[in-house]
């Protein structure tokens, strides 16, 4: 997820939009196809054959040191301290995902939330190509990036943790040992604050948006 900033460098902003949109569409359809149709992952969710997942989890890290080196190199226009904090968090945990194989099935279920980039990088290309922010278009993308957002971000974090509550304490979790059980939750519980707050900004500024069409109609 990439943040639109409408007074960027178009360039590089277009880039990174494009950039984004394109890592999402692929790994969130991969996760999808992770989810139900390799078994292995699913039957045992700490333990379960990785191949599939590191593939996935490479792709994402390598998009999010572009990403890093993109906010640094245009860190006055894209700067933004809550999604360096989202880009560290992730590599540190995938770090262990693509080094010992571990956790495929909670690292393609946190990976999920990238279906909903597309929409939040449209609205940065509606912007840019000059569509009012009360124009139907604008809000309807509005709308759907506000649903989406939520269906994959902030609703599937009871199911997420069931199934983090069904295997704490098993042999397999024991054998992850101290150093990757906190770097596994840890950025997890962090990954869900950042979300929550973004879910915040989306809806309030939605709702800013309808609110301004309804008076303007």
């Amino acid at each position: 997820m990439h943040s639109p900033v409408s007074a960027c460098p178009r360039a590089p902003v277009r880039e990174a939009e494009c950039v984004s949109t394109l890592h999402a569409l692929i790994v969130g359809l991969f996760c999808l196809y992770i989810l139900w149709f390799d078994d292995a992952v699913n039957a045992n969710p700490i333990w379960g054959e990785p191949y599939l997942v590191k593939l996935n989890v490479a792709i994402t890290c390598g998009y999010l040191l572009y990403d890093l080196l993109l906010l640094v190199r245009y860190w006055k226009a894209m700067g933004d301290s809550l999604f360096v904090c989202h880009h560290l968090a992730a590599l540190y945990a995938y770090g262990y995902v693509l080094s010992r194989g571990v956790l495929p099935y909670f690292a393609n279920f946190r990976l999920l939330s990238e279906l909903s980039t597309p929409f939040v990088n449209l609205r940065w290309f509606l912007d840019a190509s000059g569509h009012p922010r009360s124009s139907r278009l604008v809000l309807g993308n509005g709308l759907a990036m506000m649903l989406v957002f939520f269906a994959v971000r902030i609703a599937v974090i009871p199911t997420y943790y069931a199934r983090v509550l069904a295997w704490y304490g098993t042999p397999e979790y024991q054998r992850l040992g101290p150093a990757v059980q906190l770097a596994w939750i840890g950025p997890s519980l962090a990954l869900e604050l950042l979300n929550l707050v973004w879910m915040y900004r989306i809806t309030r500024g939605f709702y800013r948006a309808a609110c301004r069409a309804r008076k303007t109609a």
